[in-house]
């Protein structure tokens, strides 16, 4: 569930798939994210292609994506496969548990950082590579 009082995200990474419908899933299922919106190219916002998806991360943030575009004036021809994003998590060693009983990819197997970290990283079906850990990074200074 996401948390109340988180702020809304105003950075969004964005993703491509060939098969974004599974991604959402894998992306639901496996790592925790919670599907807010899904529109597919029909009129009632089903079909096999997803032109637009955005998914909530519990403790804030999140990412939008879509199904790739196979044409030639794609104005946002980002591949699939191509991400890699960090996500902050406070329960590491449940989340990678799902991930593992999930079939998740592991890259990097369950580890404590030298800099206070508890992190793991996966590969999704598409091949974009997630890294998850307690590090929350380095607070801005003061301007």
């Amino acid at each position: 569930m996401t948390t109340p009082d988180a702020p809304p995200p105003t950075v969004w990474p964005a993703l491509r798939a060939r098969d974004a419908r599974a991604l959402i899933r894998f992306l639901v299922d496996a790592l925790g994210f919670e599907e807010t919106v899904v529109y597919g190219d029909q009129p009632d916002g089903s079909g096999d292609v997803v032109v637009h998806a955005e998914l909530s991360w519990p403790l804030g943030g999140g990412i939008m994506l879509g199904s790739v575009k196979a044409v030639p004036d794609d104005a946002w021809p980002v591949q699939p496969g191509s991400a890699g994003c960090y996500v902050v998590t406070d329960a590491p060693d449940a989340l990678y548990e799902r991930a593992v009983a999930a079939g998740a990819e592991v890259v990097a197997p369950l580890h404590d950082t030298d800099y206070g970290s508890r992190d793991f990283a996966v590969r999704d079906p598409e091949g974009n590579l997630w890294s998850f850990g307690t590090y929350r990074g380095q607070p801005r200074s003061g301007r």
